[in-house]
Protein backbone atom coordinates (compact mmCIF):
# COMPACT_ATOMS: atom_id res chain seq x y z
CA UNK A 1 0.00 0.00 0.00
CA UNK A 2 1.14 3.64 -0.96
CA UNK A 3 0.59 4.85 2.79
CA UNK A 4 2.05 8.29 2.21
CA UNK A 5 -1.39 10.22 3.35
CA UNK A 6 -1.48 10.80 7.06
CA UNK A 7 -5.08 11.56 8.32
CA UNK A 8 -3.69 11.83 11.98
CA UNK A 9 -4.63 15.66 11.60
CA UNK A 10 -8.16 14.68 11.88
CA UNK A 11 -7.86 13.40 15.40
CA UNK A 12 -6.03 16.58 16.26
CA UNK A 13 -6.63 19.91 14.74
CA UNK A 14 -9.21 21.78 16.33
CA UNK A 15 -12.35 21.14 14.99
CA UNK A 16 -13.56 24.10 12.94
CA UNK A 17 -10.10 24.07 11.30
CA UNK A 18 -11.11 20.78 10.23
CA UNK A 19 -14.38 22.25 8.83
CA UNK A 20 -12.90 24.43 6.89
CA UNK A 21 -10.25 22.55 5.50
CA UNK A 22 -13.25 19.52 4.72
CA UNK A 23 -16.77 22.00 4.32
CA UNK A 24 -14.96 24.35 1.64
CA UNK A 25 -13.61 22.32 -0.67
CA UNK A 26 -16.35 19.94 -0.73
CA UNK A 27 -18.91 23.27 -0.58
CA UNK A 28 -17.26 24.42 -3.84
CA UNK A 29 -17.12 21.15 -6.00
CA UNK A 30 -20.76 20.36 -4.90
CA UNK A 31 -21.64 23.91 -5.56
CA UNK A 32 -20.28 23.58 -9.01
CA UNK A 33 -21.83 20.65 -9.50
CA UNK A 34 -25.02 21.94 -8.86
CA UNK A 35 -24.56 24.74 -11.31
CA UNK A 36 -23.90 22.47 -13.95
CA UNK A 37 -27.27 21.27 -13.43
CA UNK A 38 -28.55 24.29 -13.17
CA UNK A 39 -27.30 25.30 -16.79
CA UNK A 40 -28.15 21.85 -18.04
CA UNK A 41 -32.05 23.14 -17.51
CA UNK A 42 -31.14 26.23 -18.54
CA UNK A 43 -29.49 25.25 -22.05
CA UNK A 44 -32.38 22.96 -22.28
CA UNK A 45 -35.48 25.66 -21.63
CA UNK A 46 -34.33 28.17 -24.13
CA UNK A 47 -33.46 25.75 -27.16
CA UNK A 48 -35.89 22.90 -26.86
CA UNK A 49 -38.98 24.95 -24.64
CA UNK A 50 -40.63 23.35 -21.47
CA UNK A 51 -41.60 20.61 -22.91
CA UNK A 52 -38.06 19.94 -22.96
CA UNK A 53 -37.34 20.59 -19.47
CA UNK A 54 -40.52 18.19 -18.84
CA UNK A 55 -38.69 15.06 -20.66
CA UNK A 56 -35.66 15.74 -18.22
CA UNK A 57 -38.23 15.72 -15.24
CA UNK A 58 -39.03 12.34 -16.12
CA UNK A 59 -36.05 10.92 -16.74
CA UNK A 60 -34.49 12.29 -13.58
CA UNK A 61 -35.94 9.69 -11.09
CA UNK A 62 -34.12 6.88 -13.36
CA UNK A 63 -30.87 8.76 -13.08
CA UNK A 64 -31.28 8.85 -9.65
CA UNK A 65 -31.77 5.34 -9.10
CA UNK A 66 -28.91 4.39 -11.03
CA UNK A 67 -26.79 7.15 -8.92
CA UNK A 68 -28.50 5.75 -5.47
CA UNK A 69 -26.08 2.14 -6.24
CA UNK A 70 -23.29 4.38 -6.54
CA UNK A 71 -23.80 6.53 -3.50
CA UNK A 72 -25.13 3.62 -1.59
CA UNK A 73 -21.67 1.77 -1.86
CA UNK A 74 -19.41 4.82 -1.77
CA UNK A 75 -20.93 6.22 1.57
CA UNK A 76 -21.37 2.82 2.80
CA UNK A 77 -17.84 1.99 2.08
CA UNK A 78 -16.37 5.15 3.03
CA UNK A 79 -17.48 5.06 6.34
CA UNK A 80 -15.96 1.58 7.26
CA UNK A 81 -12.91 3.08 5.66
CA UNK A 82 -12.88 6.42 7.67
CA UNK A 83 -13.27 4.53 11.20
CA UNK A 84 -10.68 1.59 10.16
CA UNK A 85 -8.09 4.28 9.29
CA UNK A 86 -9.01 6.06 12.48
CA UNK A 87 -8.19 2.60 14.70
CA UNK A 88 -4.82 2.39 12.15
CA UNK A 89 -6.23 -0.43 10.60
CA UNK A 90 -4.73 0.79 6.81
CA UNK A 91 -4.30 -2.81 5.44
CA UNK A 92 -8.81 -3.82 6.22
CA UNK A 93 -9.19 0.13 5.15
CA UNK A 94 -7.49 -1.01 1.77
CA UNK A 95 -9.31 -4.13 1.35
CA UNK A 96 -12.46 -2.25 1.60
CA UNK A 97 -11.74 -0.18 -0.85
CA UNK A 98 -11.04 -2.83 -3.25
CA UNK A 99 -14.65 -4.24 -2.37
CA UNK A 100 -16.20 -0.89 -3.27
CA UNK A 101 -14.59 -1.05 -6.82
CA UNK A 102 -16.19 -4.32 -7.42
CA UNK A 103 -19.45 -3.92 -5.62
CA UNK A 104 -20.14 -0.46 -7.46
CA UNK A 105 -18.95 -1.98 -11.13
CA UNK A 106 -21.50 -5.22 -10.88
CA UNK A 107 -24.39 -3.15 -9.77
CA UNK A 108 -24.02 -0.43 -12.39
CA UNK A 109 -23.97 -3.25 -15.11
CA UNK A 110 -27.07 -4.51 -13.88
CA UNK A 111 -28.77 -1.87 -13.83
CA UNK A 112 -27.87 -0.03 -17.24
CA UNK A 113 -28.74 -3.28 -18.76
CA UNK A 114 -32.43 -3.76 -17.40
CA UNK A 115 -32.88 -0.09 -18.10
CA UNK A 116 -31.74 0.24 -21.86
CA UNK A 117 -33.64 -3.10 -22.31
CA UNK A 118 -37.20 -1.93 -20.78
CA UNK A 119 -36.49 2.35 -21.30
CA UNK A 120 -39.94 3.11 -22.75
CA UNK A 121 -41.94 0.74 -20.50
CA UNK A 122 -39.83 2.25 -17.50
CA UNK A 123 -40.42 6.10 -18.65
CA UNK A 124 -44.40 5.65 -19.44
CA UNK A 125 -44.51 4.12 -15.21
CA UNK A 126 -42.73 7.16 -14.20
CA UNK A 127 -45.07 9.75 -15.91
CA UNK A 128 -44.10 10.33 -19.86
CA UNK A 129 -46.41 11.37 -21.81
CA UNK A 130 -46.46 10.83 -25.75
CA UNK A 131 -45.62 14.66 -25.97
CA UNK A 132 -42.22 14.14 -23.42
CA UNK A 133 -41.30 10.58 -24.07
CA UNK A 134 -39.16 11.21 -26.93
CA UNK A 135 -37.34 13.84 -24.99
CA UNK A 136 -37.19 11.54 -22.12
CA UNK A 137 -35.95 8.59 -24.23
CA UNK A 138 -33.42 10.75 -26.13
CA UNK A 139 -31.93 11.84 -22.97
CA UNK A 140 -31.72 8.69 -20.82
CA UNK A 141 -30.59 6.79 -23.60
CA UNK A 142 -27.40 8.32 -23.84
CA UNK A 143 -26.90 8.99 -19.82
CA UNK A 144 -27.24 5.51 -19.12
CA UNK A 145 -24.63 4.18 -21.68
CA UNK A 146 -21.79 6.63 -19.73
CA UNK A 147 -23.69 5.50 -16.22
CA UNK A 148 -20.49 3.36 -15.39
CA UNK A 149 -18.08 6.24 -15.39
CA UNK A 150 -20.44 8.17 -13.21
CA UNK A 151 -20.69 4.99 -10.45
CA UNK A 152 -17.31 4.63 -10.35
CA UNK A 153 -16.38 8.32 -9.84
CA UNK A 154 -19.52 9.26 -7.38
CA UNK A 155 -18.58 6.31 -5.09
CA UNK A 156 -14.40 6.49 -5.05
CA UNK A 157 -14.51 10.47 -4.79
CA UNK A 158 -16.73 9.08 -1.51
CA UNK A 159 -13.68 7.42 -0.12
CA UNK A 160 -10.93 10.26 -0.81
CA UNK A 161 -13.36 12.13 1.08
CA UNK A 162 -13.25 9.58 4.14
CA UNK A 163 -9.34 9.92 3.69
CA UNK A 164 -9.96 13.74 4.86
CA UNK A 165 -8.35 14.52 1.05
CA UNK A 166 -11.17 17.45 0.52
CA UNK A 167 -9.37 19.19 -1.81
CA UNK A 168 -8.97 16.10 -4.17
CA UNK A 169 -12.57 15.57 -3.97
CA UNK A 170 -13.48 18.69 -5.03
CA UNK A 171 -10.80 18.88 -7.93
CA UNK A 172 -12.86 15.95 -9.41
CA UNK A 173 -16.02 17.27 -9.19
CA UNK A 174 -14.52 20.72 -10.73
CA UNK A 175 -13.12 18.65 -13.75
CA UNK A 176 -16.27 16.89 -13.97
CA UNK A 177 -18.36 20.57 -13.83
CA UNK A 178 -16.13 22.28 -16.64
CA UNK A 179 -15.95 20.06 -18.78
CA UNK A 180 -19.89 19.52 -19.02
CA UNK A 181 -20.26 23.52 -18.72
CA UNK A 182 -17.65 23.83 -21.64
CA UNK A 183 -19.41 21.37 -24.13
CA UNK A 184 -23.01 22.38 -22.99
CA UNK A 185 -23.14 25.24 -25.67
CA UNK A 186 -21.14 23.58 -28.18
CA UNK A 187 -23.61 20.00 -28.08
CA UNK A 188 -26.77 22.23 -27.87
CA UNK A 189 -26.80 25.38 -29.28
CA UNK A 190 -23.39 24.99 -32.24
CA UNK A 191 -24.60 21.50 -33.10
CA UNK A 192 -28.42 21.59 -32.59
CA UNK A 193 -28.13 18.33 -30.91
CA UNK A 194 -31.19 19.63 -28.25
CA UNK A 195 -31.26 17.08 -24.96
CA UNK A 196 -28.89 14.23 -26.86
CA UNK A 197 -26.24 17.36 -26.98
CA UNK A 198 -26.64 17.57 -22.96
CA UNK A 199 -26.70 14.07 -22.44
CA UNK A 200 -23.25 13.42 -24.54
CA UNK A 201 -21.77 16.39 -22.78
CA UNK A 202 -23.16 14.44 -19.07
CA UNK A 203 -21.43 11.57 -20.34
CA UNK A 204 -17.95 13.11 -21.63
CA UNK A 205 -18.01 14.85 -18.37
CA UNK A 206 -18.32 12.01 -15.92
CA UNK A 207 -15.86 10.53 -18.04
CA UNK A 208 -13.16 12.68 -17.63
CA UNK A 209 -13.92 12.73 -13.92
CA UNK A 210 -13.58 8.56 -13.61
CA UNK A 211 -9.88 9.04 -15.38
CA UNK A 212 -9.44 11.68 -13.02
CA UNK A 213 -10.12 10.25 -9.94
CA UNK A 214 -8.36 6.94 -11.12
CA UNK A 215 -4.89 8.71 -11.93
CA UNK A 216 -5.37 9.71 -8.35
CA UNK A 217 -5.40 6.48 -6.81
CA UNK A 218 -2.84 4.64 -9.32
CA UNK A 219 -0.54 7.77 -8.63
CA UNK A 220 0.15 7.06 -4.80
CA UNK A 221 -1.27 10.07 -4.16
CA UNK A 222 -3.52 8.16 -1.95
CA UNK A 223 -3.00 6.35 1.52
CA UNK A 224 -5.13 3.50 -0.38
CA UNK A 225 -4.59 2.00 -3.72
CA UNK A 226 -6.41 -0.36 -6.32
CA UNK A 227 -6.39 -4.41 -4.99
CA UNK A 228 -7.85 -7.50 -6.88
CA UNK A 229 -10.20 -8.89 -4.54
CA UNK A 230 -10.85 -11.84 -6.69
CA UNK A 231 -14.20 -12.67 -8.72
CA UNK A 232 -15.81 -13.71 -5.06
CA UNK A 233 -16.08 -10.91 -2.40
CA UNK A 234 -15.83 -11.30 1.16
CA UNK A 235 -19.42 -11.49 1.68
CA UNK A 236 -18.69 -9.86 5.24
CA UNK A 237 -17.45 -6.28 3.92
CA UNK A 238 -19.80 -6.48 1.19
CA UNK A 239 -22.90 -7.28 3.73
CA UNK A 240 -21.79 -4.33 6.26
CA UNK A 241 -20.85 -2.02 2.86
CA UNK A 242 -24.51 -2.72 1.90
CA UNK A 243 -25.63 -2.46 5.60
CA UNK A 244 -24.57 1.47 6.15
CA UNK A 245 -24.66 2.48 2.33
CA UNK A 246 -28.91 1.41 2.46
CA UNK A 247 -29.95 4.57 3.93
CA UNK A 248 -28.53 6.66 1.16
CA UNK A 249 -29.31 4.32 -1.19
CA UNK A 250 -33.34 4.07 0.09
CA UNK A 251 -33.40 7.86 0.91
CA UNK A 252 -32.38 8.43 -3.42
CA UNK A 253 -34.58 5.93 -3.90
CA UNK A 254 -37.29 7.71 -2.16
CA UNK A 255 -36.87 10.68 -3.95
CA UNK A 256 -36.74 9.24 -7.04
CA UNK A 257 -40.60 7.60 -6.11
CA UNK A 258 -41.56 10.82 -4.95
CA UNK A 259 -41.08 12.26 -8.16
CA UNK A 260 -42.61 9.64 -9.98
CA UNK A 261 -45.50 10.21 -7.65
CA UNK A 262 -45.32 14.25 -8.11
CA UNK A 263 -45.08 13.87 -11.56
CA UNK A 264 -48.21 11.72 -11.90
CA UNK A 265 -50.32 13.73 -9.58
CA UNK A 266 -48.98 17.17 -11.49
CA UNK A 267 -50.30 15.30 -15.02
CA UNK A 268 -53.66 14.38 -13.37
CA UNK A 269 -54.36 17.97 -11.78
CA UNK A 270 -52.51 20.09 -14.25
CA UNK A 271 -50.57 19.13 -17.13
CA UNK A 272 -47.31 18.95 -18.87
CA UNK A 273 -46.67 22.73 -17.99
CA UNK A 274 -46.44 21.94 -14.23
CA UNK A 275 -44.34 19.11 -15.14
CA UNK A 276 -41.82 21.53 -16.17
CA UNK A 277 -42.27 23.51 -13.47
CA UNK A 278 -41.29 21.05 -11.20
CA UNK A 279 -38.54 20.27 -12.85
CA UNK A 280 -36.90 23.87 -12.49
CA UNK A 281 -38.08 24.04 -9.17
CA UNK A 282 -36.07 20.81 -8.69
CA UNK A 283 -32.96 22.40 -10.47
CA UNK A 284 -33.87 25.68 -8.34
CA UNK A 285 -33.69 23.96 -5.10
CA UNK A 286 -30.76 20.96 -5.54
CA UNK A 287 -28.50 24.57 -6.84
CA UNK A 288 -29.70 25.72 -2.83
CA UNK A 289 -28.94 22.87 -1.27
CA UNK A 290 -25.98 21.27 -2.37
CA UNK A 291 -23.84 23.61 -0.59
CA UNK A 292 -25.30 22.31 2.78
CA UNK A 293 -24.15 18.78 1.57
CA UNK A 294 -20.81 20.18 1.42
CA UNK A 295 -21.21 20.69 5.51
CA UNK A 296 -22.26 17.30 5.78
CA UNK A 297 -19.74 15.15 3.21
CA UNK A 298 -16.94 17.87 5.75
CA UNK A 299 -18.42 16.93 8.95
CA UNK A 300 -18.80 12.60 8.24
CA UNK A 301 -14.75 12.08 7.76
CA UNK A 302 -14.41 14.09 10.81
CA UNK A 303 -16.76 12.29 13.15
CA UNK A 304 -16.20 8.37 11.16
CA UNK A 305 -12.40 9.13 12.09
CA UNK A 306 -12.97 10.80 15.96
CA UNK A 307 -15.57 7.38 16.37
CA UNK A 308 -13.02 4.81 15.41
CA UNK A 309 -10.57 6.95 17.50
CA UNK A 310 -12.96 6.64 20.43
CA UNK A 311 -12.41 10.53 20.95
CA UNK A 312 -16.43 11.15 21.49
CA UNK A 313 -16.10 14.77 22.40
CA UNK A 314 -14.73 15.68 19.52
CA UNK A 315 -17.15 13.98 17.85
CA UNK A 316 -20.19 15.77 20.04
CA UNK A 317 -18.24 19.23 18.74
CA UNK A 318 -18.29 18.27 15.33
CA UNK A 319 -21.69 17.89 15.49
CA UNK A 320 -22.91 21.02 16.96
CA UNK A 321 -20.64 22.98 14.48
CA UNK A 322 -22.50 21.41 11.68
CA UNK A 323 -25.71 22.42 12.69
CA UNK A 324 -25.35 25.30 13.67
CA UNK A 325 -23.72 26.04 10.02
CA UNK A 326 -26.14 24.07 8.35
CA UNK A 327 -29.44 25.70 9.75
CA UNK A 328 -27.77 29.30 9.40
CA UNK A 329 -27.61 28.57 5.53
CA UNK A 330 -31.27 26.77 5.26
CA UNK A 331 -32.09 30.19 6.30
CA UNK A 332 -30.25 31.91 3.90
CA UNK A 333 -31.97 30.06 1.56
CA UNK A 334 -35.10 30.72 2.79
CA UNK A 335 -34.86 33.82 2.68
CA UNK A 336 -33.87 34.91 -0.73
CA UNK A 337 -36.38 31.98 -2.29
CA UNK A 338 -39.26 33.89 -0.43
CA UNK A 339 -37.94 37.34 -1.89
CA UNK A 340 -36.92 36.56 -5.19
CA UNK A 341 -39.28 33.71 -6.89
CA UNK A 342 -40.06 35.11 -10.26
CA UNK A 343 -36.32 36.17 -10.36
CA UNK A 344 -35.05 32.43 -9.99
CA UNK A 345 -37.56 31.43 -12.90
CA UNK A 346 -36.89 34.28 -15.22
CA UNK A 347 -33.35 32.94 -15.32
CA UNK A 348 -35.05 29.42 -17.07
CA UNK A 349 -38.24 30.73 -19.41
CA UNK A 350 -39.53 33.72 -20.69
CA UNK A 351 -43.29 32.07 -20.53
CA UNK A 352 -45.34 34.53 -17.71
CA UNK A 353 -47.67 31.58 -16.86
CA UNK A 354 -44.47 29.53 -15.92
CA UNK A 355 -42.94 32.14 -13.61
CA UNK A 356 -46.21 33.15 -11.99
CA UNK A 357 -47.03 29.66 -11.29
CA UNK A 358 -43.85 28.89 -10.62
CA UNK A 359 -42.96 31.36 -8.35
CA UNK A 360 -46.34 30.30 -6.59
CA UNK A 361 -44.95 26.85 -6.42
CA UNK A 362 -41.60 27.16 -5.12
CA UNK A 363 -42.75 29.31 -2.43
CA UNK A 364 -44.91 26.89 -0.83
CA UNK A 365 -42.26 24.08 -1.37
CA UNK A 366 -39.65 26.05 0.41
CA UNK A 367 -42.11 27.41 3.75
CA UNK A 368 -40.53 25.93 6.05
CA UNK A 369 -36.66 25.64 4.59
CA UNK A 370 -34.90 26.62 7.65
CA UNK A 371 -35.52 22.63 8.57
CA UNK A 372 -33.23 21.30 6.05
CA UNK A 373 -29.96 21.96 6.97
CA UNK A 374 -30.84 19.93 10.63
CA UNK A 375 -32.18 17.19 8.86
CA UNK A 376 -29.54 16.85 6.28
CA UNK A 377 -27.19 16.99 8.96
CA UNK A 378 -28.87 14.23 11.37
CA UNK A 379 -28.84 12.00 8.39
CA UNK A 380 -25.51 11.81 7.37
CA UNK A 381 -24.29 11.60 10.84
CA UNK A 382 -25.81 8.56 11.62
CA UNK A 383 -24.22 7.24 8.24
CA UNK A 384 -20.58 8.60 9.31
CA UNK A 385 -21.24 6.82 13.08
CA UNK A 386 -22.06 3.30 10.80
CA UNK A 387 -25.81 3.54 12.98
CA UNK A 388 -27.58 1.88 9.92
CA UNK A 389 -30.68 1.52 11.53
CA UNK A 390 -30.81 5.30 12.80
CA UNK A 391 -29.68 6.40 8.91
CA UNK A 392 -31.84 3.97 7.54
CA UNK A 393 -35.62 5.68 9.58
CA UNK A 394 -33.68 9.42 8.44
CA UNK A 395 -33.17 8.48 5.18
CA UNK A 396 -37.17 7.46 4.58
CA UNK A 397 -38.58 9.93 6.31
CA UNK A 398 -39.23 12.74 4.80
CA UNK A 399 -39.27 10.76 1.43
CA UNK A 400 -41.37 7.36 1.51
CA UNK A 401 -43.27 7.32 5.66
CA UNK A 402 -44.32 11.45 4.93
CA UNK A 403 -44.44 13.39 1.52
CA UNK A 404 -45.65 10.44 -0.79
CA UNK A 405 -48.49 9.97 1.60
CA UNK A 406 -49.33 13.87 1.73
CA UNK A 407 -48.59 14.30 -1.88
CA UNK A 408 -51.30 11.27 -2.70
CA UNK A 409 -53.85 12.26 -0.49
CA UNK A 410 -53.65 16.23 -0.11
CA UNK A 411 -54.86 16.78 -3.68
CA UNK A 412 -57.52 14.93 -3.66
CA UNK A 413 -59.03 17.62 -1.41
CA UNK A 414 -56.89 20.75 -2.63
CA UNK A 415 -56.28 19.62 -6.19
CA UNK A 416 -53.24 21.22 -7.51
CA UNK A 417 -52.33 23.21 -4.72
CA UNK A 418 -52.17 20.32 -2.65
CA UNK A 419 -49.34 19.09 -4.37
CA UNK A 420 -47.36 21.99 -3.16
CA UNK A 421 -48.71 22.08 0.40
CA UNK A 422 -46.99 18.29 0.42
CA UNK A 423 -43.44 19.01 0.91
CA UNK A 424 -43.91 21.93 3.85
CA UNK A 425 -45.76 19.72 5.96
CA UNK A 426 -43.32 16.84 5.14
CA UNK A 427 -40.38 18.66 6.40
CA UNK A 428 -42.06 19.50 9.44
CA UNK A 429 -42.92 16.29 10.67
CA UNK A 430 -39.20 14.96 8.93
CA UNK A 431 -37.25 17.91 11.38
CA UNK A 432 -39.36 16.61 14.40
CA UNK A 433 -38.53 13.14 13.89
CA UNK A 434 -34.60 13.60 13.28
CA UNK A 435 -34.94 15.33 16.28
CA UNK A 436 -36.35 13.27 18.16
CA UNK A 437 -33.48 10.66 17.41
CA UNK A 438 -30.61 13.19 17.65
CA UNK A 439 -32.30 13.98 21.20
CA UNK A 440 -32.61 10.18 22.44
CA UNK A 441 -28.98 9.70 21.31
CA UNK A 442 -27.58 12.58 23.23
CA UNK A 443 -25.79 10.77 25.78
CA UNK A 444 -23.66 9.73 23.33
CA UNK A 445 -23.39 12.36 20.62
CA UNK A 446 -22.89 15.07 23.52
CA UNK A 447 -20.76 13.77 26.24
CA UNK A 448 -19.66 16.90 27.92
CA UNK A 449 -23.17 18.29 28.03
CA UNK A 450 -23.73 14.86 29.84
CA UNK A 451 -21.14 15.68 32.41
CA UNK A 452 -22.21 19.10 32.62
CA UNK A 453 -25.52 18.12 33.00
CA UNK A 454 -25.11 15.44 35.84
CA UNK A 455 -22.27 17.85 37.71
CA UNK A 456 -25.34 20.15 37.85
CA UNK A 457 -27.49 17.80 38.97
CA UNK A 458 -25.30 16.62 42.03
CA UNK A 459 -24.63 19.73 42.95
CA UNK A 460 -28.32 20.25 43.30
Amino acid sequence: MKANSNRSHLGTESISKLMVQLSVPAFIGMFVMALYNVVDTIFIARSVGTIGVAGLSIAFPIQMIISAFAAAVGIGGSSIVSRLLGAKKEEEANDVFGHIVWLVGVLSIIMVVIALLFLDPILRLFGATEATLPYASDYLSIILIGSLFLAFAMSTNNVVRAEGNAKMAMSTMLVSSGVNLALDPIFIFGLDMGVQGAALATVIAQACAAIWIFSYFKGGKSSLTFKWIGLIPNRRIIQEIISIGTSSFVRQVSSSLMFVVVNWMLITYGSNMEVAIFGIINRIIMFAIMPMFGIVQGMQPIVGYNYGAKQFNRVGNTVKLSFIIATVMSTAVWIIILLFPQLLFNVFTTDEKVIEEGASALRMIMLVAPTIGFQMVAGGLYQALGKARAAFILSISRQLIFLIPIVLFLPTMFGLAGVWAAFPLADVLGFLLALFIILMDKKTLFPNDAHLTTANSNAG
